[in-house]
């Protein structure tokens, strides 16, 4: 018997002395403040507690070493404690997706009561067991010094009296999730819920000869084993191309290693898991295609239309290579960047439930409609029998954007009858959700004698892995943004999708722009040198403006922010010692002919209650925040009142959460929603209009195809940016300074916070970030070997907003999610330069230091 004191309360414990305390306190006790993010590898913080007054990652503390001892969660601080950390956090916007807050919560918490007023350097030294994937940190440090400063009898600080747009309005629900009150899926659970649990393929290319689910079937607490042969209806899924099977059946071959072969429904999901584990498989191994730069020529074909998704061309402006002949000065190589893992800290989970003839789906997803077809799909039902209701993320990235588990969880309830909730660990998410496209790009650049750019000259491979995804696009849109923020006259790109046997990969942000980028500012900065032409000075001349051309062909019109960016960043540039700048173009909208919509539904509840209806996924973006903002905006209503929701019984559609569109799309319908509202509150009080429900679209279809005839629209819109990457004498990253052009910027916080989050994602794609693979697999399934930044590497970080509007935004907004890193690597690289003199043509980069 262990005997412990559990927020003040005594347990006596009688179970397994080595069982982690992370899952007795979310299995037996119910605390879900305390998140699991890394499947007890101690590399995350999300589980930390408070053991005996020091901190304490509670996934990896057996339960015999609390005997006779004190652990506190967040539910044990004293209210006006708790309250005071959570508003700390939530004032200072260092609350996005919140999957981690929670467990920073805590440790500010010893921190504060060891060191009431710690410096900077001591908050970033006691965070180096936490991770936060979506902040980039120095919103947490600034949180942390303002809850020091309250509890030591200052004064909080002052609310925003502007409650619409412009104003620093805290995000929505940032309190409750900061305290850990906000469940995530995981944190779900109803009566009578079972537990699911997934085998995977132990290969990446291999025939499944036989599945042997006997020994699975009679273990304790087994309700029922699935294989593919009880999938319903189409077993295949896809957000374009539906070529994924939910499970791979016997007699077929395994594509990669993220495909499932049989799923466990169990008591628990200690059991679940324990009988995955027996199923037992024959594979005929068989060798795995790895090189995508072999796949078209490849005698294995990882499906049977061969192994090209996609290629994409674009040619406009003349003869390409006759015109990089007569160039004055050309630059030319051949660039690499690696896989990457979106490393979102709430790994992949579901929960169904049956519901009158169909599913009742609570998803993660970036996109509970496109979750809805899929799982319809599967189940061989029409849509209108499977709702899914959003769950906020513990982020994503991009990484969910396609169907991982919740196909699974659907299938599984809908044949049980009953709930089902699965989860995914840490290695398992690794092994299964699409990653980041690795590229080859080989580049020849050239200009003339005046330093104005002549043609580009581009060809780009990207690795797809095993499954479409939306590789077809990301390679797309790699194409059409491979000449940068720069107006080229003359262009001839080939962007070519390949499959392999590797892990598939889809959407991460930046969607294939970063990695171009990379190779074109790294061109850029080779003609600098071979011209002797100032950096700066170049660029602000080949920069897009009105009426140059992008790579895809669109002319733009007004609206245009890469001479402003590059402006406020002159005087930093010159007076920078060794310093990289680059620039970069991130569309909003997916466009180029497919069409971007969103309709929004106000119901006004009460005249205590309004809620907004969307269809997009809060991830740690801010959708949520920006929507209320527009409605406070265009109403005077008190945010207090108004709740956000995403249900598809709503039928407030919209597509993916991708492409950095939200705020244009969410903004645009509900100003549209909101006219008639406006209109009936200049007549009756908010009481009287109760049961009404307001309705907004936008929708934007005049986008073109690439190399379509006639005049070229591929989005309609872009957002812009310049970093300058300074370093010290040793070659260490000293500063970053990053402009930003977001257009009108809804809410300065939440800007902020995106755009030092992807400066720090940048970095790491940069200089740390890789997803090494052996025989197809990942080589680790550690969060701990991915290279990700902690908070004491982080350098400073201003971030500069320019608003230069936009005609088709809301208020002149742009998206701002995936832009924040578009430039950061090349901007590093082109520093790195001038530290050493070494081109680096590869990700991540090796950094040099010179002897003190």
């Amino acid at each position: 018997m262990i005997s412990f004191e559990l927020n003040g309360q005594r347990i006596e414990y009688s179970g397994d002395d080595k069982c982690p305390l992370l899952g007795f306190l979310r299995e037996e006790m119910g605390i879900t403040s305390v998140k699991d993010g890394c499947s007890g590898q101690g590399a995350c913080g999300a589980c930390l507690v408070e053991l005996n007054g020091r901190p304490a990652l509670s996934c990896v503390t057996p339960m015999r070493k609390v005997a006779g001892g004190r652990v506190v969660t967040l539910e044990g601080l004293p209210d006006e404690l708790r309250r005071t950390l959570g508003q700390a956090f939530a004032d200072r916007g260092a609350v996005q997706c919140g999957f981690c807050t929670p467990g920073l919560l805590m440790r500010t918490k010893i921190l504060l009561q060891e060191n009431p007023q710690p410096s900077r350097q001591e908050i970033l030294e006691a965070l180096k067991l936490n991770l936060c994937r979506c902040t980039g940190y120095l919103k947490i440090v600034e949180a942390i010094e303002t809850a020091a400063a309250v509890l030591a009898g200052g004064r909080p600080p002052r609310a925003d009296p502007n409650r619409g747009i412009g104003g620093r309005q805290e995000k929505y629900e940032a309190w409750e999730t900061a305290v850990g009150r906000r469940p995530f899926v995981a944190d779900l659970s109803v009566p009578g819920m079972a537990f699911a649990a997934l085998a995977f393929s132990a290969h990446a290319r291999a025939r499944v000869r036989k599945i042997d689910t006997a020994g699975a079937e009679a273990m304790p607490g087994v309700l029922r084993v699935f294989t593919a042969a009880d999938v319903p209806g189409e077993r295949r899924t896809g957000l374009i191309v539906a070529d994924w099977p939910l499970m791979v059946a016997e007699g077929e071959t395994t594509r990669s290693g993220a495909d499932v072969l049989a799923g466990v429904v169990a008591a628990s999901e200690a059991e679940a898991r324990a009988a995955a584990a027996t199923v037992r498989v024959e594979y005929e191994v068989l060798e795995p295609l790895t090189d995508p730069l072999e796949a078209e020529a490849s005698p294995v074909r990882v499906h049977d239309k061969g192994n090209l998704l996609e290629r994409c061309v674009i040619r406009r402006g003349g003869d390409v290579d006759s015109l990089l002949a007569a160039s004055t000065f050309t630059a030319s190589g051949v660039f690499r960047t690696p896989m990457i893992e979106h490393a979102f800290l709430e790994t992949e989970a579901a929960l169904a439930l049956p519901e009158d003839g169909g599913v009742r789906l609570y998803s993660q997803g970036q996109g509970v409609y496109e979750d809805r077809r899929q799982v319809a799909s599967l189940l061989g039902l029409a849509e209108e029998k499977v709702r899914v209701i959003q769950v906020a993320c513990g982020g994503a990235f991009g990484g969910k954007e396609d169907l991982t588990v919740q196909g699974h969880a659907a299938l599984f309830a809908f044949l049980t009858r009953r709930p089902v909730r699965l989860r995914l660990s840490r290695p398992e998410s690794l092994r299964m959700h699409p990653k980041r496209h690795p590229f080859v790009m080989e580049y020849a650049l050239g200009c003339d004698g005046a330093g104005r750019l002549t043609a580009l000259r581009a060809r780009i491979v990207g690795d797809s892995g095993a499954y479409a995804s939306v590789g077809a696009k990301v390679l797309e849109r790699a194409a059409g943004h491979a000449t940068g923020a720069y107006h080229v006259p003359a262009v001839d790109i080939e962007a070519r999708a390949v499959y392999t046997n590797n892990p598939p990969c889809g959407a991460m942000r930046g969607f294939g722009v970063n990695q171009v980028t990379f190779a074109m500012e790294g061109c850029v900065d080779i003609l600098c040198e071979k011209g002797g032409f100032d950096r700066w000075q170049f660029r602000y001349d080949n920069a897009l403006d009105a009426g140059r051309m992008t790579a895809s062909g669109q002319v733009l019109g007004a609206g245009v922010g890469v001479r402003a960016c590059l402006q406020v960043l002159r005087d930093e540039f010159r007076k920078a010692g060794t310093a990289g700048l680059a620039c970069g173009i991130k569309n909003t909208g997916i466009g180029n002919g497919m069409t971007d919509e969103s309709r929004v539904k106000i119901e006004i509840v009460s005249a205590a209650k309004v809620i907004i209806h969307h269809g997009w996924t809060e991830m740690g973006q801010g959708v949520h925040t920006v929507a209320r903002q527009v409605l406070c905006q265009e109403t005077g209503l008190d945010p207090a009142l108004i709740e956000v929701r995403v249900d598809t019984a709503s039928e407030a559609r919209s597509g993916m959460t991708t492409a950095s569109r939200a705020t244009s799309l969410v903004g645009n319908a509900l100003i549209a929603a909101a006219a008639g509202l406006k209109r009936d509150l200049k007549k009756h009080p908010l009481a009287a209009l109760a049961g009404r429900v307001y309705e907004g679209s936008w929708r934007c279809d005049w986008t073109t195809p690439l190399q379509s005839p006639g005049p070229v629209v591929s989005h309609f819109s872009y957002g812009y940016a310049a970093q300058l990457v300074i370093l010290d004498e040793k070659g260490r990253i000293s500063r970053v300074v990053a402009a930003h052009d977001a257009g009108r910027i809804v809410n300065p916080t939440l800007f902020e916070g995106q755009v030092q989050g992807a400066v720090v994602m940048g970095l790491g794609f940069a200089l740390s970030e890789e997803l090494p693979l052996r025989g197809g697999l990942p080589a680790s399934f550690r969060l701990a070997d991915l290279g990700l930044f902690r908070a004491h590497q982080v350098p400073p970080i201003e971030v500069i907003g320019v608003e230069v509007a936009d005609e088709h935004g809301p208020y002149g907004a742009k998206g701002v999610g995936e832009i924040g890193l578009v430039p950061t690597a090349a901007a590093v690289a082109n520093a790195l330069f001038r530290f050493d003199g070494r081109r680096r043509f590869r990700l991540p980069m090796e950094r040099q230091e010179k002897p003190t």
